[in-house]
Order: C-alpha cells, then sequence, then structure tokens
C-alpha cells in the first residue's frame, strides 16, 4: 500500500466525518434533516449541487469514455451544460415554490390522493437506485485501487460510509461535505489539466492531433460508441430533460429559503460544472497522447481507471513521489466525491420511503416531528445496504453508462409527471400513475435488451431508449389523464398551484 495515497485519502475522510459530527449536534427537525434549515445561499447551494452532479460519472466514466471512444465520449460531458438551462428555465422555482421535501410532495400539493404519491414514490426510488449503483461501483473500484482489497469490499466500506453521512448529519452534513468535495474536485482538475496541457506547450490542438495519430483516423469522428444515429438523440434527449427529474438533484433547491436563491444556484452549478465537464474531454484525450489507446485498455475495459492512470503519469510516474502523491490526490477526490453523491441520492431515496410513504401515505402526516426523523434514519440506513448489495453486482461496468440510464428514467417518467403536474390543467392521478408506469416499464425495459446489458446479443438496438421511452411516457401521462375523465377538484387546485408557482407565496413558510 501506499502510504502518500493513503494519508490523503484518511485526511479527507476524517475532514468528512468531522462535518457530518458538527451536523449531526444541529439536526433536530424534518427541515433540518432534510433541507439544511432552508438556510444555505446561492453560493453555497451551486458548489453542493456541483458536488451532488460531477459523480463518480464524471470524474472517472467521462474522462475514460473519450479515452477510449474519443468524440463520442465527450459526448456524455457536455451534455449537462444543456440540462441546467432546463433546470433554471422550467424547473428551479416551481419546484422551489410548491413542494417540501421531495418530488413527492410536488404531486401530492397537486393530486393530493394516495395513488399519485404512490406513484411519485416509485418513480423516485427507481431512478435513485439506477444513479446509486453506478456510484458504489466506482468507489468499490477506487478503494480497490488504492487498499489492494477486494471490490466487494470496497463497495461495502463506501456504503458504510454513505450511511454514516446520511444517519447522522442528514441535508446539512451531506451539503458541506458535497461543498467541500466539488472544491476539491474542481482543483485536483485544475492542476490536471495544467499539467497536461504544459506538456505539450500549452496547445490543446495538439492533443487532439495526437489522440487521431495513436487511436486512429475515426477516433475524432462520430460512430466508436453512439453508432446509432438515434443514440445521439436519444443521449441529447435524456441530458436536456433527464436531470430536471433527478430526485436528489431536485431536492436540493428545498435546502434554500427562496425561489431567487434557487435560481441563482443553477447559475452558478452551470459555471462549475460546466468548467469540469469540459475538462474532462481533454483528460480523456490527453490520456490518449501521454499513455497511449492499449495501455489504457489493459486492466481498464470499462476506462473508469483513466484519469487516476493519467493523474499518476503527470506526477512523474508509478515509481515517483509526485507520481504517487498525483494519484493519491486524485483517487481520495473521487472517492469522496462518490461518498457525497451516494449521500446525497441515500437521502433523496430515504425522503421519498420515510416522508413519502411512511408519514404522508400511510400516516397522513400525522407523525411527531422527532418520529419523523427517526424514520428517516432508519430508512437511509436501509437504503444503504440495498444499494451496496446493488454496487458489488455492477462491477465491471462503466459508470457513466449506468448513470445515463438513470437520467434517461428521470426523463421518461419523472420529468413529464412534474412539469404536467405544474403546468397542465386538465392533468388528474390518472395520469401521474399512466406516465410513471410506462415512461419506467419502457426505459428499464429497453435499456435491459439492449447493447448497454447484453452487449452483442441486444435484443434492441439503442444503447439509451430515450428516444423512445419519453414519448411513451408523455403519451402515459396524457392519455392517463384523458381516460380518468375529468376531475373538477384537480382542476380548481391547478389555479392555486399556477398561483403559488407564480409568485411563491408561501416559500418563506415552508
Amino acid at each position: 500500500m501506499n502510504l502518500i495515497t493513503i494519508s490523503m485519502f484518511a485526511a479527507i475522510l476524517l475532514i468528512s466525518f468531522g462535518i457530518t459530527a458538527w451536523a449531526a449536534q444541529r439536526t433536530r427537525t424534518t427541515v433540518d434533516f432534510y433541507a439544511a434549515g432552508k438556510g444555505l445561499t446561492a453560493a453555497q447551494n451551486g458548489f453542493a449541487l456541483a458536488g451532488d452532479w460531477c459523480s463518480a460519472a464524471a470524474f472517472l466514466g467521462f474522462t475514460g469514455l473519450t479515452a477510449l471512444y474519443g468524440m463520442d465520449g465527450a459526448l456524455y460531458a457536455v451534455g449537462p451544460l444543456v440540462a441546467f438551462c432546463t433546470v433554471l428555465l422550467v424547473i428551479a422555482e416551481p419546484l422551489r415554490n410548491t413542494g417540501t421535501y421531495t418530488i413527492g410532495d410536488v404531486i401530492m400539493y397537486r393530486m393530493r390522493q394516495p395513488p399519485a404519491l404512490a406513484a411519485a414514490i416509485v418513480g423516485t426510488i427507481v431512478i435513485n437506485l439506477a444513479y446509486l449503483i453506478p456510484q458504489m461501483a466506482g468507489g468499490g473500484i477506487l478503494i480497490k485501487l488504492l487498499f489492494g482489497i477486494r471490490y466487494d469490499v470496497s463497495v461495502i466500506l463506501v456504503g458504510c460510509g454513505m450511511i454514516i453521512y446520511v444517519a447522522a448529519g442528514g441535508m446539512l452534513a451531506t451539503s458541506w461535505v458535497q461543498i467541500i468535495k466539488a472544491v476539491l474536485m474542481l482543483g485536483a482538475g485544475a492542476i490536471i489539466l495544467l499539467l497536461a496541457l504544459a506538456g505539450v506547450g500549452f496547445d490543446p490542438l495538439v492533443l487532439f492531433a495526437s489522440a487521431e495519430a495513436k487511436a486512429g483516423p475515426n477516433f475524432l469522428l462520430p460512430g466508436n460508441l453512439l453508432k446509432n444515429p438515434f443514440d445521439e438523440v436519444s443521449l441529447g434527449l435524456g441530458y436536456m430533460l433527464g436531470l430536471a427529474g433527478l430526485p436528489h438533484v431536485m431536492t436540493r433547491f428545498y435546502t434554500v429559503p427562496d425561489a431567487v436563491t434557487a435560481r441563482r444556484s443553477v447559475i452558478w452549478v452551470m459555471f462549475l460544472a460546466g468548467a469540469f465537464f469540459a475538462g474532462t474531454t481533454i483528460f480523456g484525450l490527453a490520456a490518449v497522447h501521454y499513455l497511449g489507446p492499449e495501455a489504457l485498455r489493459v486492466g481498464n475495459p470499462g476506462g473508469n481507471l483513466t484519469l487516476p492512470l493519467l493523474a499518476q503519469y503527470l506526477g512523474g510516474g508509478k515509481d515517483t513521489v509526485g507520481g504517487q502523491l498525483m494519484l493519491g490526490f486524485v483517487s481520495a477526490v473521487a472517492v469522496a466525491t462518490i461518498l457525497a453523491v451516494v449521500a446525497g441520492l441515500t437521502l433523496a431515496t430515504s425522503g421519498a420511503v420515510a416522508n413519502d410513504l411512511y408519514v404522508n401515505l400511510f400516516r397522513k402526516g400525522k407523525v411527531e416531528e422527532h418520529q419523523q426523523v427517526l424514520v428517516a434514519r432508519i430508512t437511509a440506513v436501509l437504503v444503504g445496504i440495498v444499494a451496496t448489495l446493488l454496487g458489488i453486482m455492477a462491477e465491471g461496468v462503466n459508470v457513466a453508462v449506468l448513470v445515463i440510464l438513470a437520467i434517461c428514467i428521470a426523463a421518461s417518467a419523472n420529468f413529464p409527471v412534474i412539469v404536467l403536474s405544474l403546468f397542465w390543467r386538465r392533468f388528474n392521478t390518472g395520469g401521474v400513475v399512466g406516465g410513471m408506469a410506462l415512461g419506467l416499464v419502457s426505459s428499464v425495459g429497453l435499456a435491459l435488451i439492449g447493447p448497454a446489458f447484453l452487449g452483442p446479443n441486444a435484443i434492441w438496438p439503442l444503447v439509451n431508449p430515450t428516444v423512445v421511452a419519453l414519448p411513451l411516457g408523455i403519451l402515459g401521462a396524457v392519455f392517463g389523464s384523458l381516460l380518468a375523465g375529468r376531475d373538477h377538484e384537480h382542476e380548481k387546485r391547478f389555479g392555486e398551484v399556477t398561483f403559488r408557482i407564480q409568485t411563491g407565496l408561501r416559500s418563506n413558510q415552508t
């Protein structure tokens, strides 16, 4: 084991646990646990959003995809820039004004019927688990690299850290861990970028030319990974609409005091995450330039170790102190990244089960404050155990591909239901159930029989089925509303919802 690497990892971990201990003393109510007391500033929430969204898939998977597949991999990295525009212009303010802790709150505020809330709960849990799996897998890979222990043991250690963050400190601890992680991640990215460009005289075009020369003339052309043009359309649709349906990202808008701060948070994260994602493309090309495409594929079929290997090389190589220092720093930051993201996902899933299912659906809101927090903590532990088991099963799969599946589900199931709940008067409980059901079944089903999971034996040709699943989810929501018949109570509440969206009248009271 490398003492430098282990020391840096231990230091970051101790800081994270110190924050958790501090937050645990200040987490007493459900508002504290789920929404950090609604006291974060725009900059703080923007950094936390960057920490939430710049996950293991971004830090490891996107760099690896670019190194292995060229510009097709780069498409995965630049897509989020468009995604946050949708969040800024359509979702952030209405969600903050109508919800309390979860997306289920938004659905229940409009529909106020158990089947609608149940559908929202199912959608949230499925999406969060689909997003949790690749984070756990990425964490397991890095812990294995750092300590030389078995993959399954590594995933269990990640799961334990995640459970401690959420069960003890709630959203306050999760937010500050994400803020610190974002600062470390952006700092690591800046160092790697400077070192990579310094080796080519700060001319990024050299990296493009060298990568093309070493990996082949088709490396910078489309079709290396996304061989079907509809896959590219699916990827764009999934990014543009899926981020606005990811529960763990959307719940961050409940941690700020008002809708204006929520919008400003999105501006912050667009610049922070955008800069980092643009850098992952350069990292991937630099890896090909410095290490060569053959070396990257040895023991790294999914590409997840490309960035640590590049950092080690830029630091001077594996046999030098600088190489060990760079590897340790990048690996430790990546593990902190994963722990922070899985904590946010666990918290969002815990909210769906504890707040939506137990408190609102089963107990009709008649639960004492301390009991709500207790149930939320217990749920966080159970979710962490399930996520750990699923992460062990995901060994060897590129984490970026799995994250895109989660985004596809969010775009096909959650996004249509959220938008129609906020903006269509005729929408009702039948539409919620129909949209969630058809969106979930089509996106998950088509992905499972597609190339992402079955490889060359795939029955369905598209890696990302959003181009089909999204229209089906919309159709399910529309036809479900029409078949359920007119509900004048739903339509009457639409005026109340619209007023609250536009004015934020109760935003300081929730």
